[in-house]
């Protein structure tokens, strides 16, 4: 009798963790190789090697100046308003407290390219809206400039300062009150004790969101694009686009660029380790505490004043910008009766490359998004439960895109798939597997939260009562995975939907998606057609979530029943 043969699970858990390995590190090592390419610039594989490309990056200091400065100040207004705002929701009683935590979420969604584009438009020098009353009024020049570094940082730290309220706020929520109760006992004011008690105590949230939020602004790529392009302002990445798209296009030393780029990175999460693990910053113990709230008085109301106000600087006022101008024939501070049209939407749907580029982001939203939260179900399953060998290994090495910026991940996979038998390149395949693979460290983390809360007794039981591994994984595990997967379905649809960085150098005539159409309208039409076309992709992706939650919602009640 001839038994037929299944793959064992250890087979399986090698192959995908292999696979997602290969995909991860493939690029790496092709920008590594094109960074010590120091002969024929376009030869593939390089035909000389060498250092010549690093010893030449002193040429571009001024440019790593500009991005550390960018970075440095972005990360301080970031951080400030993080702790602000959660100390604020997390420890006093400013009213609608509950509310603003989850609508601290919306700048994760209105995302830095809109909040861009909208702050152009209400601070350009020349034909920004405040400047146009400035000078109504009576004003010379302009009163604000966005197009500098202090206006790219300001704009960057509207919406990582998000980021930092989650990371502080989770510290916060976590920590004894009675600390801070004993140090007002004891006389010392509100501020006294939030700078001397509760600041030191949540050091760790504090230096872990700074370290986070401060790789994320050095890979920042859509804010300096648009904001520092007009003044040939250059931060790393929008140099490196500059090096890639000129002709005849510089990519070794726009990959010596990038190398130095993540190096920067790995060593500030050294520096991190070294920090945290240098002190004690225990406040959660065998003592039973319950978090509470300080009441603040008549505090609360100008707090409740500092939450309206982030909130309308960085969703409220961007959104109202990007309508208000999409309305527009000739973009204007001053509203006039004949000057509102829809004819801006009417030329962005009538545009064959408008229709197509947004139903190609739709169509590798949902693809990205489905096969993502299988592959990476799976990855987080071989991660947390599966014993195979190497399984901590494996995790470091997918983790390893959160560390570098997408822009540069994509000149790696741009010179590695060029040179790839299987022709790809330009191609939406190319652009799907590079969203996999740069979004695989959200979609695992997304995962793994609820993979960890799963008692790992259940899928042991099922085991014990002879069921195989994949009858394990297939009717115990996923099923309890559910939340989970929804959720980092739905984190990477709207990723991919809107990400910048890997597509706008891998797409291509084809396969034009709609985030860099809109930053291409943007330099080569008017703001009017941007500003619809940004409003019209922010609409596909509510109306595809809308379609998606209603989905979940019936198959949650059909498995209900």
């Amino acid at each position: 009798m001839i038994r037929s043969w299944r793959p064992g699970p250890r087979l399986v858990s090698l192959l995908v963790g292999g696979g997602a390995a290969v995909l991860v590190l493939y690029p790496i090592a092709y920008l590594i190789q094109a960074s010590l390419s120091v002969g024929d610039p376009q030869a593939r594989p390089p035909d000389a090697y060498g250092l010549a490309n690093y010893a030449d990056l002193g040429r571009y200091a001024h440019i790593f100046g500009n991005t550390l400065l960018v970075a440095a100040v972005a990360t301080v207004l970031a951080v400030v308003v993080g702790f602000a705002m959660g100390w604020i929701l997390s420890r006093t009683n400013v009213p609608g407290r509950a509310a603003f935590e989850q609508l601290m979420a919306l700048p994760y969604y209105v995302t830095p390219l809109m909040g861009a584009l909208a702050w152009a438009l209400i601070g350009s020098p020349t034909s920004g809206f405040v400047n146009q009353i400035w000078r109504a009024l009576g004003g010379h020049g302009h009163l604000i400039d966005i197009n500098t570094p202090w206006g790219i940082a300001w704009v960057m730290a509207l919406f990582e300062g998000a980021v930092a309220f989650v990371m502080i706020g989770a510290v916060m929520k976590s920590m004894d009150p009675a600390l801070e109760e004993a140090s007002q006992v004891l006389g010392a004011s509100r501020l006294r004790t939030m700078l001397r008690i509760t600041l030191p105590l949540v050091l760790p949230g504090v230096l872990g969101a700074a370290i986070f939020v401060f790789a994320e602004m050095l890979g920042s790529f859509s804010a300096a694009l648009v904001l520092g392009l007009p003044n040939r302002f250059y931060v790393v990445t929008t140099a490196m686009y500059q090096l890639v798209s000129q002709y005849p296009p510089r990519f070794p030393t726009a990959a010596a660029m990038g190398v130095s780029l993540f190096a920067v990175m790995f060593a500030m999460v050294w520096v991190y380790r070294r920090i945290v693990s240098g002190g004690s910053y225990a406040t959660i113990t065998g003592k039973a505490f319950r978090p509470r709230v300080m009441d603040v008085g008549r505090l609360r109301w100008p707090f409740l004043g500092i939450c309206l106000g982030y909130l309308g600087v960085a969703v409220i006022l961007p959104v109202l910008t990007i309508v208000y101008a999409s309305f527009q024939r000739l973009t204007s501070a001053f509203p006039r009766r004949d000057n509102f049209t829809l004819a801006i939407y009417a030329t962005a749907l009538s545009l064959d490359a408008v229709r197509s580029a947004l139903w190609n982001s739709l169509l590798l939203g949902f693809a990205t998004a489905s096969l993502g939260v299988v592959l990476m179900g799976f990855l987080a399953w071989l991660i947390y439960r599966s014993r195979l060998p190497g399984a901590g290994v494996i995790e470091y090495v997918l983790m390893f895109p959160q560390a570098v910026p997408r822009l540069v991940f994509a000149f790696g996979m741009l010179w590695a798939w060029l040179v790839f038998p299987i022709p790809i390149y330009g191609t939406l395949w190319l652009l799907l597997i590079a969203y996999l693979t740069v979004f695989l460290p959200l979609g695992l983390r997304t995962i793994s939260g609820v993979i960890l809360q799963i008692d790992r007794s259940l899928e042991e039981s099922a085991q014990m009562c002879g069921a195989t591994w994949g009858y394990r994984l297939r009717t115990v595990t996923m099923p309890l995975l559910k939340p989970g997967l929804v959720a980092a379905w739905l984190l990477l649809f709207i990723a991919s939907v809107r990400e910048l960085g890997a597509s706008i150098l891998l797409m291509g005539p084809k396969s034009k998606v709609i985030t860099p159409a809109i930053v291409e309208s943007w330099f080569s039409t008017s703001s009017e057609l941007t500003a619809a076309l940004a409003l019209l992709q922010t609409l596909a992706v509510a109306a595809a979530l809308a379609i998606m939650f209603a989905v979940a919602r019936r198959a949650v009640q059909a498995g209900g029943e």
